[in-house]
């Protein structure tokens, strides 16, 4: 069953089609793009023209390559036209009846040997292909968008697929320079499995008014490194698909975090769908339009820094590298720094680690000698919490432990003097609990930095129901001066990165434990499919595995949401003692250093 697969149809001729058959012409293929709608098909050759003019512009291909690969598409409104073809992909919308009415008029058009690949990401690929007369040569062929410029391809194979097909067209997506994954027949596959659920999750959470669409979107591009926040892709995806994605997982898992957030069934019925519409989370300049403007719920100029407190010194307690980071932050931006550990010794440690990194700074011609100098003069060691006397702001950085936070806690209030502001570092725990160890909980607010401390640009600033208005405008205005982002959450676990981050990665590890995919493969298609700089498994190993399952408890314990149980496998793996990186075994082995 060798199938050299050298002509192609495309039903559907929508942005997804379009791109499918560029990428599908540009590799030699002679492409038949097939829409009921003159008008799409006159789209997708304007598409393609443009589209390879500029590749010919940026110097890609040659005006030879285009023209020749312009001359190898060709559409049609009828899907007799592609008799000829020994593979079909169907990229028409996500609906069974739609679906399944090409693949019955495919059976009477192509030949019995010809493969027939639905591009879906939301509906039964076994479904589907039960209705075919020839159910082992269909097959689901998952590519994203925008399909030229994305590497992974989603090879979804159901229990009728025969093998050889598997294999021709997962050579095709070598051949098209694609990186493709195999995976098994369910909603969402591999990519947006995993991408759908955190997507929900944070819909639900600007929902509940937790925290603005643009601190959502903030959280999760700075402390995530991720290219688009997930209300703007929402919008970009398109809200109705998004929520015709969730539905099908949902019937699939019945886990309610795949139940669709209300606020996706009002804006796809209002018709806000996102940029096709012109709005949906956010307002487009127009539809189609990639352009955000200002809208109702745009948030207004910052409020002026003269309404918090003044900020002059700062204590730092801790002596471990977030500690460090913190206090060579705040000595950068030219704060008077008080280092302050649990004794003299530990505190000339952490300084000295922070003369390593700004030396490292400078030899990477990021900071002068001078810069140096005087970034490490402003920094005093300290072995007792009494160096905080006169500091107007008091940042801990200790252990992730409640009880050693609440007796720090109630050391500063102690220390401190009156108005200074107290702010807590944790990332997991309440920071309420925290502030009644106090009494002065008026004065504490969560100041929840993320690792490196010099590199990274978010901080995310929790106030409780207690927090002083002046308090949280102080923190404001100082992560403005040290440069970072703040975004505004309020007081429950994860806040919104560890919220949105945690139950994604515990969605990976299930998927392992189901034998559904491997690690490299899941990896891969959240790196190629979702634009995220490490795979999850690989974000897991850095991270801890001892921390992320403390992190899962805590989410679990809040939330009470059966979808939030921490994994077994993660489980196992912690107490076999297999911690990731830092034990040089996790999910993956590493070697020794």
């Amino acid at each position: 069953m060798d199938t050299p697969l050298s002509t192609i149809a495309v039903v559907g001729l929508g942005t997804m089609g379009t791109g499918i058959a560029e990428v599908l012409a540009l590799a030699g293929r002679e492409v038949i793009g097939i829409d009921t709608s003159e008008a799409a098909a006159r789209q997708a050759v304007t598409s393609l023209e443009a589209s390879t003019a500029r590749a010919v512009g940026r110097g890609r291909i040659t005006e030879q390559e285009r023209a020749e690969a312009l001359a190898r598409f060709r559409t049609s409104d009828a899907l007799a036209a592609a008799a000829d073809a020994e593979l079909v992909i169907e990229v028409v919308p996500e609906s069974y009846e739609l679906k399944q009415q090409v693949f019955r008029e495919l059976d009477a058009v192509v030949s019995p040997t010809a493969i027939l690949a639905t591009g879906t990401n939301a509906l039964s690929v076994t479904r589907l292909a039960a209705e075919s007369q020839r159910p082992e040569r269909v097959l689901g062929l998952h590519f994203f968008n925008p399909a030229p410029a994305m590497k992974l391809v989603e090879v979804v194979s159901s229990v009728l697929t025969a093998p050889p097909a598997v294999e021709a067209v997962t050579r095709l997506a070598r051949e098209l320079g694609k990186e493709p994954v195999a995976v098994g027949d369910r909603p969402g596959f591999v990519a947006d499995g995993l991408l759908f659920g955190y997507l929900n999750q944070a819909a639900a959470m600007y929902e509940a008014n937790y925290a603005s669409r643009e601190d959502i979107d903030a959280a999760m591009k700075l402390g995530c490194g991720l290219p688009m926040g997930p209300l703007a892709l929402l919008d970009l995806i398109g809200i109705d698909t998004a929520r015709t994605v969730l539905e099908a997982m949902y019937s699939a898992s019945h886990d309610r975090l795949h139940a669709p957030a209300p606020v996706l069934g009002q804006l796809s019925e209002a018709g806000l769908t996102g940029r096709k519409a012109g709005r949906g989370f956010y307002t487009y300049e127009a539809p189609g339009s990639q352009t955000v403007v200002p809208d109702a719920l745009t948030p207004s100029p910052e409020t002026a820094a003269g309404d918090g407190r003044p900020v002059a010194s700062v204590g730092v307690a801790g002596s471990g590298t977030m500690a460090s980071g913190i206090a060579e932050v705040f000595a950068k931006a030219g704060y008077t720094v008080v280092l302050a550990a649990r004794s003299q010794e530990k505190a000339d440690v952490a300084k000295g680690r922070i003369a390593k990194s700004l030396e490292r700074s400078v030899g990477k011609g990021r900071l002068t000698a001078e810069a140096r100098d005087e970034t490490l003069g402003r920094i005093t060691a300290a072995g007792s919490l009494d160096a905080f006397a006169e500091v107007d702001l008091a940042v801990e950085a200790v252990a992730e432990d409640l009880e050693i936070k609440q007796q720090l806690f109630a050391a500063l209030d102690k220390v401190c003097r009156p108005g200074a502001v107290l702010a807590t570092t944790t990332s997991s725990l309440p920071v309420v609990a925290i502030a009644r160890a106090t009494a002065r909980p008026e004065d504490v607010i969560g100041m929840h930095f993320f690792n490196p401390a010099p590199a990274m640009k978010l901080v995310e600033v929790v106030r409780t129901v207690l927090t002083a208005g002046d308090v949280h405008a102080t923190v404001r205005a100082v992560c403005a001066k040290i440069r970072k982002h703040p975004v505004d959450c309020g007081d429950r676990a994860g806040f919104i990165v560890n919220a949105l981050l945690f139950p994604y990665l515990n969605n990976a590890i299930k998927m392992v434990e189901e034998h559904y995919a491997s690690l490299d493969d899941i990896d891969a298609a959240m790196k190629l499919g979702g634009g995220y700089p490490m795979g999850p498994f690989e974000l897991l190993d850095v991270v801890g595995l001892d921390v992320s399952l403390a992190i899962e408890k805590v989410l679990h314990k809040e939330f009470r949401d059966p979808g939030l149980a921490p994994a077994p496998l993660l489980e196992h793996l912690v107490a076999a003692g297999c911690l990731g990186r830092k034990t040089g075994r996790g999910f993956r082995e590493y070697a020794r250093r």
